[in-house]
């Protein structure tokens, strides 16, 4: 393990000593090496940093003690291993104290991207299923990425991305070119068409439409929103659907065998709810696949 300069660039990983939250650094560590990054694997422990309040002796301040030494062993264990099999991968390991979803967001300013694992039971519990996610998915300036297993995806599978002409849309597709591009990947570009609440249960084909002229539509938004990206990526290849369905429905359908989902944090496009907030929790939720939730960029 060895620390990096302050002007390093910068993969982090949650951990808390789970299976996929392993997974995660893993991915992490291909995705660091893939982008000539370090790596910064963080462990929060659930207890206020030291201070006044904390007095050394007391069972709380023991508790606090033994936590962070074991984290502190998982975490060598973590990077003699990754020095083994990266042995060109810079590798630093922090524990951190306090509020799990702050401390991640903390930690991951300045670094290019955020992974954590799907679930897990330490420091960083129900991540999909509970608060921690969701308030990773909407602090988090960064782009999060949540891994479930080793085996959730397929290592030539697509890299799917969501499409749906707005300025959110533009990040995820950026993010998905560039990892496409890194990973010799094709591309799959997904723009789902459904003008209704999400919440209607009446099928997306039941709709009084005129289906040709919404794919065609569809078609021209698609050309519109990858033109630029692919004159940057020219050696991407790009395949480009429209589906009549509703936008979480056709992107789990096309994330199955995917290497990456990628989608916008939220937004609406120029046909109406499209990729939404409710949409890329649902994919973090349900995906099969690693998932990458891309917010927008920031203004000056």
């Amino acid at each position: 393990m060895s620390e990096a300069p302050t002007a390093q660039r910068w993969v982090v990983a949650g951990h808390d000593g789970s299976e996929q939250a392993r997974a995660a650094v893993d991915w992490a560590a291909e995705e660091a090496g893939s982008r000539g990054c370090a790596l910064a694997v963080v462990q929060v422990v659930h207890w206020p940093p030291p201070g006044p309040h904390l007095v050394p002796g007391t069972e709380e301040a023991e508790q606090q003690l033994t936590a962070r030494t074991h984290a502190e062993a998982l975490l060598a264990d973590i990077a003699e291993e990754l020095g083994k099999s990266r042995p060109e991968l810079t590798v630093r390991t922090s524990v951190e104290s306090g509020r799990t979803g702050e401390a991640l967001t903390r930690a991951a300013e300045q670094a290019e991207l955020l992974v954590i694992g799907a679930s897990g039971q330490g420091a960083l519990p129900r991540v999909v299923l509970g608060s921690t996610a969701a308030e990773l998915l909407h602090s988090c300036a960064r782009p999060v990425v949540v891994v479930r297993s080793t085996d959730s995806y397929a290592e030539s599978g697509p890299v799917v991305v969501g499409v749906d002409g707005s300025d959110i849309s533009s990040a995820a597709i950026a993010f998905a070119y560039d990892f496409a591009d890194r990973h010799h990947r094709e591309l799959l570009a997904v723009h789902a068409w459904a003008d209704l609440p999400m919440h209607v249960a009446e099928p997306v084909s039941g709709w009084a439409e005129d289906w040709q002229d919404t794919s065609r539509r569809g078609q021209r938004v698609l050309a519109d929103a990858l033109a630029s990206h692919s004159e940057r990526h020219p050696e991407v290849v790009v395949r480009r659907t429209v589906s009549i369905d509703r936008p979480a429905r056709a992107l789990l359908d096309t994330a199955d065998g995917a290497a990456l989902l990628v989608v916008g944090s939220h937004g609406r496009g120029t046909l109406g709810r499209l990729l939404l907030g409710s949409v890329s929790h649902a994919m973090v939720y349900h995906a099969p696949c690693p998932v990458a939730v891309v917010h927008p960029p920031t203004k000056s």
